[in-house]
């Protein structure tokens, strides 16, 4: 009974730990998914692109699974915060980029629940992305 019983606790946690094992490695890649988006938007530098780089990243973030979705939440409410305070200190309390930080969530939340990044995707930016 006793080796029964030890079978059946091991065997439950291993399964978690596996679960938590593959959490990790999705957020692990959904976070490189998300440093591609934005080196991409960095290399790309055409007008008007962000939006399209914000909802690719977490797009691809996302289909990792449900690690790579949190990886994505995760760092876009970073990076919108991050903004908010650094536009803070160079505005004031302005409102000054507030607009703005809301279309990148809203891309950002687009591209999370898994519609088509293309939808931002501005005219003539070439194929490469």
């Amino acid at each position: 009974m006793k080796l029964f019983t030890g079978l059946i606790f091991c065997s439950l946690v291993l399964g978690v730990h596996s679960q938590w094992l593959s959490f990790l490695g999705e957020a692990y890649e959904g976070a490189k998914d998300m440093w591609r988006a934005y080196s991409d938007m960095r290399e790309a530098n055409y007008k008007n692109s962000d939006k399209y780089f914000h909802a690719r990243g977490n797009y691809d973030a996302a289909r990792r699974g449900p690690g790579g979705a949190w990886a994505a939440k995760v760092i876009s409410d970073a990076r919108e915060n991050v903004q908010r305070v650094t536009d803070l200190f160079k505005h004031g309390d302005s409102g000054h980029g507030v607009e703005d930080s809301r279309a990148d969530q809203a891309a950002n939340a687009w591209g999370r629940s898994g519609k088509d990044p293309n939808h931002f995707r501005p005219r003539g930016l070439p194929d490469k992305y």
